[in-house]
């Protein structure tokens, strides 16, 4: 067991990055948000109203569907059911349902937890879906069932087999597997239809302004507004708020230390949530102001990249902290990082989505086009 004081440094260090965003966010919001509306908002003479600059410019361009919207849909399906499935067993973990020192029980629970949300992620998926006026809902349901847990359940099986490999006791018997399988298809599968079905009966989701027949030409940007270089930023202030928990975790899942502080870890998934919905809205304020209009993949990207230096310090952590020469073992470890640094990608991404989705939603609505 190692000492609480670490835990409160990296607790106050997260919390000064997000007083620090939501300083940013909230000038954002009323100064510079508040000015543009009122300026918008003002019966302007007929000069002025064709010099008009900034975000009020792309309304006509911001809700136009993305490329691969049906993949977004995906994404943003799986992301819920993992958010959903995260926040209940921490939960359950902070209130003492669920013992650290028996892994087995946290695992299961997990799982059943995430077969269970499958609803949300059907619904959550088909709602988006509907909005891009989509109409195959089946199709989408059925991708949104099996695309992330088939990925996961691929390396999964592939590490599976390395370790039958080995004779190793740490494979997990063929009973189990197939058990998997069949959750997967018998009650995740069917949940994510029946929340689909559910989402697609409900009316679409209208956009507060009209979207134009011809998208605008988006003009030359700066190389700082380049989309991999803003994508890139936007991952390291959410990772930050979480590496110093993050090296907790890795010690207890590789090193067999016990974690037992789950309500140090639910403040910090507090702070990670809001870290990733406010660094997104604020980048996707500046790409707007540029009169770049292609937010819906980037704001899914852009708090998504924390995955990518998470990976990196799971990396980083292997060379510094862990003694490991076989090679078997290292495959193992990398297997196991790559399905949980996925895992991210998707949470966070999904949370940065949504701040995006609303924060779009609320100042397009607020400024009065004709």
């Amino acid at each position: 067991m190692n000492d609480d004081q670490i835990h409160w440094f990296s607790i106050v260090n997260s919390l000064m990055i997000v007083l620090f965003l939501s300083g940013m966010v909230a000038m954002i919001m009323l100064r510079t948000l508040y000015r543009d509306i009122s300026r918008y908002n003002e019966l302007e003479t007929q000069e002025e109203a064709q010099e008009e600059t900034g975000w009020k410019l792309v309304h006509g361009d911001v809700f136009r569907p993305p490329s691969n919207s049906d993949l977004l849909c995906v994404y943003v399906g799986t992301g819920v059911q993992f958010l959903g499935m995260v926040l209940v067993t921490m939960i359950f973990a902070v209130f003492g349902f669920l013992s650290p020192s028996n892994r087995g029980g946290l695992m299961t629970a997990m799982l059943l937890l995430w077969v269970f949300m499958g609803i949300f992620a059907g619904y959550a998926s088909t709602r988006l879906y509907k909005m891009f006026k989509g109409a195959e809902w089946k199709k989408l349901a059925f991708r949104t069932a099996c695309m992330f847990p088939g990925i996961v359940f691929a390396i999964f099986f592939v590490l599976n087999a390395i370790i039958w490999g080995q004779k190793s006791s740490g494979a997990v018997p063929f009973g189990t597997m197939f058990a998997l399988v069949l959750m997967w298809f018998g009650i995740s599968v069917p949940l994510v239809f029946v929340g689909g079905y559910v989402g697609f009966k409900k009316p679409a989701i209208e956009d507060p302004v009209r979207t134009n027949k011809i998208p605008r030409q988006i003009p030359e940007q700066a190389w700082y507004m380049n989309p991999t270089f803003s994508i890139l930023i936007g991952g390291i202030l959410p990772f930050g708020a979480v590496f110093i928990e993050l090296f907790f975790i890795l010690t207890s899942i590789w090193l067999n230390q016990f974690y037992y502080i789950f309500g140090f870890l639910f403040l910090v998934f507090i702070i990670l949530l809001i870290t990733c919905a406010e660094i997104t809205i604020v980048l996707c304020y500046f790409q707007l102001c540029s009169e770049d209009y292609l937010w819906w993949w980037r704001s899914y990207l852009t708090s998504g990249s924390s995955a990518l230096y998470l990976f990196l310090y799971a990396t980083f952590y292997f060379f510094t902290k862990l003694e490991i020469t076989k090679l078997v073992s290292g495959l193992l470890y990398f297997g196991y990082m790559l399905i949980a640094s996925y895992a991210f990608f998707v949470l966070t991404g999904t949370i940065g989505f949504y701040a995006c989705f609303w924060f779009t939603r609320l100042i397009y609505s607020s400024v009065k086009i004709d």
